[in-house]
This record gives structure tokens, C-alpha cells and sequence, in this order.
């Protein structure tokens, strides 16, 4: 097990000893095998590393990690001078052959579910993969040059014999700064997929010129395991890609965005066909996934923190700071969020602070198994976005401290001790018919619509911080009325309408809901059955503050909200959801308990509604972070 010291006084033709050190990275990236270390010190890296090799298991993985003490900084971006004036403008000629085989100011941001901004004329995005930053601070790519002048902070770009790029640097004093141009896709990516068993530690990798990535495409991230299993990336910053800080995703393959090339039939029919390609190219719990990725700040990215189609799976996510994503407006697609993860089969996400994003965490097609717990989620546009999944999913003692807490196209979800401080927007998706798999495995078992309901929400507290019911967004549980509350009302419902009759006959009616012990303030509604709640007028008044690097929740409830009862949240009491008949569960198949609140203290005989044990009537400040 061999140590390698990389340094910005290194040489690559040194030995990579701490005395004789490497240039750079991805040299040691080369070279570095099972159990070696490779150790960066302090220094700008603009390079892609592209490790040659991963290992065969857990115990002899190959660790790149900043030296203790010391700042280790990979970009994507190169330092270019010779800006001169053009008018009111800032201007700067660059040689085409600057950039290799892919200029990223030729490069549009586009692909399937991409939406704006669009040339009228053409119907092709008007963004490129590339940007500029002046003393770190990125610069807004407008749509045309004669917006420059109006737009302070802005830049423009025309690719021709030479790329042209002008720029309105503000009040900033362009001659005496440091002006980067973003020229890379990626920051740290094996070229070859299946390079398992990597650990990447401690790094700030930043200023990525990284394309659009749906579930369609081969998704590329400022770091990417490009399709292995077993990665750690941990105590890393990452920021200020175009589009995606951390990809566990979908490889590049033959029908990459088919849908936006030729538009020949649905883009979740080609997703489809991905998830089929996938599997026939070895997409399983030993081969792909399994990643942890912990304890990372990752912010100011234009469409992800964390993203992934089916190469999250089986993963965990926890400890990390996510925020100002998608929050620069620059373009706008379907695939924005702080964690937008496909067929995240199995995984864990818990323990994260996701703020000041556009959306939360948006888990989408096959999230069966998903346990997304312990989060805490403010003044973000929307909260959590569930879609096209058919359960068993966990979403229990997180607080959703935006105006728009959920947005709701599943079913088979169990949520348990959440705080919803915001609107719920339910609805059925009835014309994609999207897989479920056996328990912990990537095999499908079946496919089935999405019919809403089937839901169980215990001993959650509902408030209202959005205002005004609209018509998409209602707050509390009162959207269910009208639904079963057992399963067996529900099939006698049908055999007692129908008969033996055929299948879609299921489908006429509202699936059943089961609800205990939740808590409604400010007068929000409630499901009609649901008969050991309470619910009361009195305001809640509740809000996320945030003081001198702490986090705190406030709010004030009913002298009623002490005589809930509230029961534990079991496997056993969870029972199965309808159409995959599997347990709510922990990855390995043991049975689970919602045992601990948000903080880590332990739950009573009668636990507490909501994700703080312990709390009372009254007035409550807590402090979150």
C-alpha cells in the first residue's frame, strides 16, 4: 500500500514521495492501485482527474484526499488574460484550439426536459455549458449581446474561427482581477466505467463546464463515479458547476437523449428503454452503487447538488449542506433540484440541511425502499417532490419549512413525525406506467400507474406558512376525503360495484389511506376519519430563523397538542403497500422502528408528534443546526 504526495512544487517524473512530489493529480491518478493513498497538497489543480484503476472491495480501496491542515483546490475553469475594452464592455479572443476536442461556448445546455430560455427562431437552447467568473463570482450568460449593457455581471459568447467572449463586469475593476473561463466538463471522473471502491476526501472542486443531465443522458458531475459501486465522498466543497455538483448516475450510452434529438415518442418511454439497457448491462446491488456520500457543502450549482439515474442506488446520503441550487434562474428544465435521484433504490438520504434551493429533493421513478429521514429543509421553493413510485417509501421525522412542503405523485409513501409547515400538492400520474422491483433488488417485479392514495401519515404536526389555498396546493390532509381507510373497505367497495370484473375496475376507486395522532394548527384541514388528531385555530406562528451560523425552529402549540397519544411507527404497523406487496423495511430486510426523533433523542412509550421528542405546549425554540 503505497502513499503518493502530489504538490504544486512537484514533478512528474519525482517519485511521488512526500520529498519528491507529483505535479499533478492525475498522474498519481495513473498510477495509484489497490490500498494506495494519494495525498494533494496545498494548491489550484486545473486538471480532470480520471483515476485508471478502482479496487476489487471495501478493504483495499484507493483514497484521494487533501493533505490535514491544507487546501486543495481542482478546477474546471483556466485563468485567461488579455481582456480588453469594447465600449462599455469587457472583450476577449480566445484560440479554439485553447479548449481541445469540446468548446464549451459551442455547447448548449439542452437535452430531454430541458425548457428555457429557447431561440424562437431555431427552438434550440440559448445556454452553453460554459461561464465566466471574476474573482470567483460567476457571471449570467444573457440570451443576446445587446443585453450585456443592461445586465451588470453578465457575459456572452460566439464560437467561430475564434471564440469571442464579451462581458459587463459590474463595478468590478476587471484589470486588476482574476478572470476564469470554465473549460472542463469535470473535475474527477474515471473515463472507463466500473472503477469501484474510491474514496475522495477533503477537496474543493469547483468552476465545471458540465452538460444538462436527465435520466436520459450520460450524467456528469464537478465529481462522477461514472457507474461503479463503493465510492465515499466525503468533507469535499463543491461548487459553481453549470449544471451538477455530485453524479452517481447514468452512464453514457447509444441512446443518450434519443426524446431530444428526434422526438419520435415520449421521453419516459426512452427512460424506459434505459432502465432495460441498464439491466441488461449488469445494473444490480453487487455491481453499481452503494456509494456514501457524507458530510459535503455543495452549493451555487445551476441544476443539482447530488444526481443520479439507478447509479444511487443502494446508497446513503447524510451530513451534507446543499443550497443555492437552481436559485441563478439561468435556465429552467424539469431536473432541477439540491438531490434529483432516479431508481434510488434502497437509498438513504438523512441528516442534511437543503436550503435556498429551487427544489429540495426530488426522488422520481422507482424510489421503492427509500428512507429519507432526519432532513431539515427551509426557504427553499418547494420542499420534496415524490413521483411515479409505488412504495414501500419513508419519509419520517424531517422538517418541511417551506411554503410548499411536497408535491405529491406517489403512493405507497409512509410519513411518519415530519413537520409540514407548508402546502401539500397530491395528484395521480395515470398515463406513465413506470416498474417496481423485488425487495432490495434492481428486478423488476411488475409495472403500475400511479393512482394516489395508499398513504399513511402518523403523528405528523401540520401548519401554515403558505398563505392561501390555490389549486394546486392545500395544506393538512383534508384532500383525502372521501378515501377508504382500510384496505379491506377498499376491496369490499369494489367486489360490492364491480364483481369479479376485470382489473381496471381497481382503479375506479380511491385507494386507502390510514392516519393517527397528527396534529393540525392553524385551523389547516384534516382527513374526516382521521379521529385521534387533533386540530385547532390557534396559530402556530412557526418559522425557521437563522442567527449568527445557528438554525433554529419556532413555533407555538395548542395546550391539545399534549394529550396526543401517539403510537410507535413499526414495519408491523406500516403493513405493505397495495400494488408491490413488500414491508417497509431497512435494505438488509430487518424490520424497522422509528425510534429516534430528528436530533438523535430516543422516542417514548408515547412519542411525541412531530420531529422533536420532548416538546410541549407553549412557545418551542429549538435549535436545528
Amino acid at each position: 500500500m503505497a502513499i503518493y504526495h502530489v504538490s504544486k512544487n512537484g514533478n512528474n517524473i519525482n517519485a511521488g514521495t512526500a520529498e519528491a512530489p507529483f505535479l499533478t493529480i492525475n498522474h498519481a491518478a495513473q498510477i495509484a492501485d489497490e490500498g494506495d493513498t494519494v495525498i494533494v497538497h496545498e494548491g489550484v489543480y486545473r486538471e480532470t482527474v480520471s483515476p485508471a484503476r478502482g479496487a476489487r472491495n471495501e478493504f483495499c480501496r484507493i483514497t484521494y484526499e487533501a493533505a490535514e491542515g491544507e487546501k486543495a483546490v481542482i478546477k474546471g475553469s483556466e485563468i485567461v488574460t488579455g481582456w480588453g475594452r469594447d465600449g462599455a464592455l469587457w472583450h476577449v479572443s480566445v484560440e479554439n484550439e485553447f479548449f481541445g476536442e469540446w468548446n464549451p461556448y459551442a455547447e448548449l445546455i439542452d437535452g430531454d426536459w430541458m425548457q428555457k430560455p429557447l431561440d424562437p427562431a431555431t427552438g434550440k437552447s440559448l445556454r452553453h455549458t460554459g461561464c465566466v467568473f471574476i474573482d470567483g463570482e460567476a457571471l449570467l450568460e444573457v440570451s443576446y449581446k445587446e443585453e450585456l449593457a443592461e445586465k451588470p455581471m453578465s457575459w456572452y459568447a460566439t464560437v467561430g474561427d475564434k471564440t469571442e467572449i464579451w462581458a459587463n463586469f459590474g463595478e468590478k475593476d476587471a484589470e486588476n482581477s482574476e478572470i476564469e473561463i470554465s473549460v472542463r466538463k469535470t473535475c474527477f471522473c474515471p473515463e472507463k466505467t466500473g472503477v469501484n471502491y474510491i474514496t475522495v476526501r477533503g477537496f474543493e472542486m469547483a468552476q465545471v463546464a458540465n452538460p444538462w443531465s436527465p435520466p436520459t443522458s450520460g450524467q456528469m458531475g464537478v465529481i462522477n463515479v461514472n457507474w461503479a459501486k463503493g465510492w465515499i465522498i466525503e468533507e469535499n466543497t463543491v461548487h459553481d458547476a453549470k449544471t451538477c455538483g455530485i453524479c452517481v448516475g447514468k452512464y453514457a450510452s447509444v441512446n443518450d437523449q434519443l426524446y431530444n434529438r428526434y422526438h419520435r415518442k415520449a421521453g419516459y418511454v426512452y427512460q424506459m428503454e434505459a432502465v432495460f439497457e441498464a439491466l441488461d448491462a449488469g445494473w444490480s446491488r453487487e455491481n453499481v452503487g452503494s456509494h456514501v456520500i457524507r458530510n459535503n457543502v455543495i452549493y451555487d450549482c445551476g441544476q443539482n447538488g447530488i444526481v443520479g439515474h439507478m447509479g444511487g442506488a443502494f446508497s446513503e446520503i447524510y451530513g451534507n449542506d446543499i443550497h443555492g441550487i437552481g436559485r441563478r434562474h439561468e435556465y429552467y428544465g424539469y431536473e432541477i433540484a439540491g438531490i434529483k435521484l432516479h431508481a434510488a433504490l434502497d437509498t438513504q438520504i438523512h441528516h442534511n440541511h437543503i436550503h435556498n434551493c429551487t427544489m429540495g429533493t426530488w426522488l422520481d421513478w422507482q424510489a421503492q425502499g427509500i428512507h429519507l429521514y432526519a432532513n431539515l429543509y427551509h426557504h427553499n421553493t418547494s420542499d420534496l417532490w415524490l413521483e411515479v413510485t409505488h412504495g414501500p417509501c419513508l419519509v419520517d421525522n424531517n422538517i418541511f419549512g417551506s411554503p410548499q412542503s411536497l408535491l405529491n405523485a406517489a403512493q405507497g409513501t409512509a410519513y411518519a413525525h415530519n413537520l409540514f409547515l407548508g402546502g401539500i400538492y397530491k395528484y395521480k400520474v395515470l398515463q406513465r406506467s413506470t416498474p417496481y422491483h423485488l425487495p432490495h433488488s434492481t428486478k423488476i417485479k411488475g409495472f403500475s400507474l400511479t393512482y394516489g392514495g395508499d398513504e399513511r401519515f402518523y403523528n405528523n404536526i401540520f401548519a401554515n406558512t403558505m398563505g392561501e389555498e390555490n389549486e394546486r396546493y392545500k395544506l393538512g390532509t383534508g384532500m383525502y376525503e372521501g378515501f377508504p381507510d382500510s384496505m379491506e373497505e377498499y376491496i369490499n367497495t369494489v367486489m360490492t360495484k364491480y364483481g369479479k370484473g376485470d382489473v381496471e375496475y381497481y382503479e375506479r376507486e380511491e385507494q386507502p389511506v390510514f392516519m393517527a395522532h397528527n396534529y393540525y394548527g392553524d385551523g389547516v384541514s384534516a382527513y374526516e376519519r382521521d379521529v385521534t388528531s387533533v386540530k385547532t385555530e390557534l396559530a402556530v406562528s412557526a418559522q425557521i430563523v437563522e442567527e449568527e451560523g445557528a438554525v433554529y425552529l419556532e413555533m407555538t402549540l395548542d395546550e391539545a397538542f399534549d394529550s396526543i397519544k401517539a403510537e410507535k411507527v413499526t414495519t408491523e404497523r406500516l403493513g405493505i403497500p397495495r400494488i408491490v406487496e413488500a414491508a417497509y423495511e431497512n435494505p438488509d430486510g430487518t424490520p424497522i422502528c422509528v425510534n429516534y426523533d430528528m436530533l438523535g433523542t430516543k422516542r417514548g412509550v408515547h412519542p411525541t408528534a412531530g420531529p422533536i421528542e420532548g416538546i410541549c405546549a407553549g412557545k418551542v425554540r429549538v435549535r436545528l443546526k
